[in-house]
């Protein structure tokens, strides 16, 4: 008898035979055949990745490097410790002495420098590199225990990877009244960001492009090769974002991981300059520094690894101390985006923190690759470590004023009011307030269409405001929290994030209208005022009834929740394009813009036709992706009878698209650009303050003593504060 045969020989030895086979089936068709399908399904590519700045070197040119890299390390070392504040040349002296003194001499040299040498690498080939020594790392958590962890895995399912999670964790609420993931039908989603730098577009149409600009000042009017896209402020290096993370079953593929950046977070010499889109036969990615420099000056993970890519959304790319955009590429320049996303910089010229030495890691303190934001949330970005604090309490406490003669009435006000409250006096001016993307401007210095930044300011009042909050937000980025009263008075979706009511503000939209209105005719100036300023008025009798019933019924007990207190928040909203067969009372579905198209022609409806044509955002308008989270998506969004399916796009003309600004504004949370000098007691306590208490709930009797300096000053001489009162 064959062992086939004795193998097969009883029901029992069938029966698991046979379920073996299905087994190894399954698993082959997992590993061989779902990679092909769900390629041909999503319509992207996956291919074998190769890098220009990756070359071996010899044995002597790799000691050569190694002695340069290690002149500069010490250069460093010397420098930090001579102070700046003196003749130049006698500073280059004393530089020079201590580079060869033994203690800057001892320890200089990178430790991957000895490492590289004794392993005998002579090239950096990405992860695989990295994954010799550091295949597995150790991670320690707030507990004091420690865990082991495989590290290739603990990067592909961190948040700087694939930016959305399908976990719970979220502070964030959708208007239906659900915790987002909360319940069983959890879904990805985590990188609604109201004011990303190229809002209305997905990361799937918006990964990598490369546009041809016509600056003004080229030779002869030559073309240049722009670089644009999502994936220049995260860590994959694809061809398209970690799509298969969305999806319920799947891993990326190995060539995907193999692109992995790890050097833009963990190398002191890493060339943004390198950080461009390039395009092979297999289409269009982003470029990343592999040389054995950068790999070699591997070290503790500062600010400046981490301003990288986040200085471009806090102080924003026209930020004169971003560092990253000083390096726009050797080729394929990036094409920096003029507004701030929120104009908070962590620098040492505007934060307190950052100017006294502090590192991002201080507070924001990983635990293996996983790094946390911090409990606290508006903007529906996903979060690795939802239950770490984050906070300035953390080190603060709850009674920070020490030092001050009215240190009980500061402390007081710390119950009802956060820090940064005080202690951020403004934004950048060029903060972006109000963004057009449906008509863009010409920018002959760049060469390209842009949108138009309707309004800026980074003033209190204007760029941002004060807002209840307990910690949650909304779907679309909406600071809830109430007044401690309770009352439903505050209810800032139908008032403050819903209308702009400075004229000032208004007369700046209103003039910007008008210049538009030059380039397009079509603009009607009073209603694009009216919309600008006040978005509900978008909004039918009956949405807008819909919209006041469904924050009193859905909304109010996340509003109520806990404990709130004043922060400042950035204020933002765009003007794009929606499908409005998706529409709900605090909005419709916004639809992406291909990003060459918008930025080479201007014509804005042609990019949405492009966008709109790639295959997954017509697979979003089919039944599996309906089912497996778009009708989960707009229930959260607010509509409640589900994804339509209506596709907006008919022989290449939109159908049922529309030009709307967002139904509300969106309101980000700013925690940096910390000063040390807090706001004068006169700045909130005046009729003129910035603070709006009738907006903020508080009755008119209250708001009256609130605006009387003369009460508030009595307080102080007496030190006690009005944040230690009842009527508080």
């Amino acid at each position: 008898m064959t062992a086939l045969q004795n193998l097969l020989s009883t029901p029992t030895r069938r029966r698991i035979f046979t379920a073996a086979m299905a087994l190894l089936a399954l698993t082959l068709a997992y590993k061989l055949l779902y990679p092909i399908v769900f390629d041909a399904y999503v319509g992207k590519t996956n291919a074998q990745l190769t890098y220009e700045s990756s070359k071996p070197l010899t044995n002597a040119q790799f000691e050569a490097l190694a002695e340069d890299i290690t002149r500069d390390a010490r250069y460093r070392k010397a420098a930090a410790i001579v102070e700046a504040d003196q003749d130049a040349f006698a500073r280059k002296v004393k530089i020079e002495m201590l580079m060869g003194t033994d203690s800057v001499v001892r320890d200089a040299e990178p430790s991957h420098i000895k490492y590289f040498r004794d392993a005998g690498i002579r090239r950096y080939e990405g992860p695989e590199t990295c994954l010799t020594c550091h295949a597995r790392i150790k991670v320690d958590h707030p507990d004091g225990t420690t865990s082991t962890v495989n590290t290739l895995d603990d990067i592909v399912n961190s948040v700087h990877f694939k930016f959305q999670s399908d976990s719970g964790g979220f502070s964030t609420y959708g208007y239906d009244g659900r915790q987002v993931n909360s319940g069983p039908h959890k879904i990805p989603v985590g990188k609604i960001d109201r004011a990303c730098g190229i809002p209305g577009s997905f990361t799937w149409t918006g990964w990598a492009a490369l546009v041809e600009a016509e600056p003004e000042h080229a030779a002869n009017g030559e073309t240049q090769l722009r670089s644009e896209g999502c994936g220049q402020c995260h860590i994959g290096g694809n061809y398209q974002p970690a799509t298969e993370k969305m999806m319920p079953i799947g891993d990326v593929p190995s060539e995907a991981k193999e692109g992995i950046d790890c050097l833009i977070c963990h190398s002191t010499d890493y060339d943004m300059n390198q950080r461009v889109v390039i395009r092979d036969e297999h289409g269009l990615r982003w470029d990343q520094d592999r040389s054995l420099r950068a790999a070699l000056t591997v070290g503790p993970i500062r600010s400046e690894n981490c301003l990288r890519c986040h200085q471009h959304n806090m102080g924003g790319d026209a930020y004169q101390h971003n560092a990253a955009a000083q390096a726009t590429g050797y080729k394929h320049q990036r094409i920096l985006h003029r507004g701030a996303k929120r104009g908070n910089p962590f620098a040492p010229q505007d934060d307190v923190h950052a100017a006294a030495g502090l590192q991002c890691t201080d507070c924001h303190q990983p635990e293996g690759h996983k790094i946390p934001r911090g409990r606290k949330g508006v903007d529906l970005v996903a979060n690795d470590l939802p239950d770490k604090e984050v906070s300035c309490e953390s080190c603060h406490s709850r009674a920070p004023h020490n030092s001050s003669e009215h240190k009980a009435l500061l402390n007081g006000h710390i119950e009802r009011l956060a820090c940064e409250t005080c202690h951020i006096a403004e934004l950048q001016p060029d903060n972006v307030v109000l963004r057009d993307w449906v008509h863009p401007t010409w920018n002959p210095e760049e060469g390209i269409w842009e949108p138009t930044d309707v309004y800026r300011s980074g003033a209190p009042g204007k760029g941002f405001t004060f807002l209840w909050f307990n910690g949650n937000g909304t779907f679309l980025a909406n600071a809830l929290g109430n007044n401690p009263m309770g009352s439903d008075a505050y209810n800032p979706l139908m008032q403050q994030i819903a209308r702009i009511d400075n004229p000032d503000v208004i007369a700046a939209v209103r003039a910007k209208a008008e210049e538009l209105k030059e380039r397009y005719p079509d603009i009607d100036v009073d209603r694009y005022v009216e919309m600008a300023t006040n978005p509900l008025s978008q909004l039918p009798p009956e949405l807008l009834a819909k919209r006041e019933a469904m924050i009193q019924a859905n909304l109010r007990a996340a509003m109520n929740d806990g404990d709130s207190r004043l922060y400042p928040f950035k204020l933002f909203n765009a003007m794009m394009y929606e499908d409005m067969t998706n529409q709900g009372p605090f909005g419709a579905m916004i639809l992406p813009f291909d990003y060459t198209t918008y930025y080479e022609t201007g014509d804005t409806k042609a990019a949405v036709v492009k966008a709109l044509q790639d295959p997954i955002v017509k697979r979003m308008y089919q039944e599996p992706f309906k089912l497996y989270m778009m009708d989960e998506f707009m229930a959260y969004f607010g509509i409640t009878d589900g994804w339509k399916t209506i596709y907006p796009v008919v022989d290449d003309k939109l159908v049922n698209v529309e030009p709307h600004w967002m139904r509300q504004m969106g309101t980000l949370m700013i925690n940096h650009g910390i000063q040390r000098q807090g706001r004068d007691c006169s700045d909130c306590h005046s009729p003129n303050g910035i603070m709006d208490f009738a907006m903020l709930g508080y009755t008119p009797e209250r708001v009256a003593e609130l605006q009387d300096i003369d009460v508030v000053e009595r307080v102080a001489a007496s030190d006690a504060g009005p944040g230690t009162t009842s009527k508080e």
